[in-house]
């Protein structure tokens, strides 16, 4: 059974669902583009070790690297934003610098940020205002990068994995995904709608849900 969301469900960015969203997210795509990438690259689940104030010890967070399987150089990084990431602190601060160094390379960065508490990550053009955002910084276009920018109403965008010049980028449907991912960890018996989500919305996405969620029969 899939979410009763048209695109992001807001109810998996609870804390105690995004950590196995997060984890089942990193393998889903990288199960899904495996046969795509074939046989010149290959996909790979690392992990980064962030410091964290708010939990007395140390987070580890995966991500993906899609590394050419003749030299072993990372092409691409995929990174799917957590909390860790993005409130303010060393986690923060640790995961800008890495940024920052994969956007001064000649590494394509991918960056998936579903989580709509804390300030977005930097991009040059400060005026994309969205809820979501998924950013595709192909090496040779920057400093200009895709961003691909929406709100809970939206589906969620697909988007092109870039790789090297001439290769042919597959396109990861994301929505798919956690689709795939709400049902496989059955979050329709665990999610409560007549309930508000954690993070709570803002008071106009707080209507249009409880509004869409009645028009489901969840309230």
């Amino acid at each position: 059974m899939p979410s009763p969301f048209p695109g992001m469900d807001p109810y998996l960015e609870h804390p105690s669902s995004w950590p196995n969203v997060h984890s089942r997210l990193n393998i889903a795509i990288a199960i899904f583009l495996a046969p795509y990438l074939r046989p010149k690259y290959r996909v790979v689940v690392e992990k980064a070790v962030y410091d964290s104030v708010q939990i007395p010890h140390k987070i580890r967070q995966g991500y993906l690297e899609v590394r050419d399987v003749a030299s072993s150089e990372v092409v691409t990084v995929l990174e799917v934003l957590t909390p860790a990431n993005k409130r303010q602190g060393e986690g923060r601060n640790a995961y800008e610098k890495k940024r920052q160094k994969i956007l001064g390379s000649a590494t394509h960065l991918v960056e998936i940020d579903l989580l709509r508490k804390w300030q977005p990550m930097p991009i040059l053009n400060e005026e994309i205002q969205s809820n979501y955002r998924i950013l595709v910084s192909a090496s040779q276009g920057r400093p200009q990068a895709e961003i691909y920018g929406f709100n809970l109403p939206d589906p969620i965008p697909p988007f092109p994995l870039p790789l090297r010049s001439g290769d042919a980028e597959p396109i990861v449907n994301l929505q798919a995904l956690l689709n795939d991912i709400y049902d496989q960890s059955s979050y329709d018996l665990a999610i409560d709608y007549r309930r508000d989500p954690v993070p709570a919305l803002s008071d106009e996405e707080a209507v249009w849900a409880s509004e869409w969620l009645r028009q489901q029969g969840l309230r």
